[in-house]
């Protein structure tokens, strides 16, 4: 896992195309140039990113995308890229994320990652619900 750079960038919204149904168009461009934490898991090429919100407070910082590329999937690219994503956001209170109330995939992976469901968000995304999680990160 290495951050992202711009040349990255065609690959990681391929990834982000194939994997994620709704997305922020241009949150992985302004994050690759520095406004948020984007890490890449690499094989021969990117296979998949992380992309992270920090706030300049140190409170909570907040998974916004993290998307592994079809046939690269179960090998544990996600689990490396949420690991690195905690290292880089350590100096905060909490880590958050969102997910789909549908995804069971996505909740038992988060969930087993040690983050707590907080509340379930009516209508958050445009085809249904989703679920607000929380990992409370150790004191440095």
């Amino acid at each position: 896992v290495r951050e992202a750079r711009a040349a990255d960038l065609p690959r990681l919204r391929t990834i982000r195309a194939a994997s994620l149904r709704e997305a922020p168009p241009l949150l992985l461009d302004v994050a690759v140039d520095g406004v948020g934490v984007v890490l890449v898991a690499v094989e021969s090429g990117p296979v998949g990113y992380a992309l992270a919100m920090r706030d300049g407070e140190g409170e909570v910082a907040y998974l916004a995308e993290l998307a592994v590329a079809p046939g690269h999937r179960r090998r544990g690219h996600g689990s490396a890229l949420l690991s690195a994503v905690l290292d880089r956001v350590s100096d905060h209170d909490e880590l958050r994320l969102t997910t789909r109330a549908a995804d069971e995939r996505a909740r038992a992976f988060y969930e087993a990652a040690g983050f707590e469901r907080l509340e379930r968000l009516p209508d958050h995304y445009a085809d249904g619900d989703g679920v607000l999680y929380g990992r409370r990160l150790p004191e440095p």
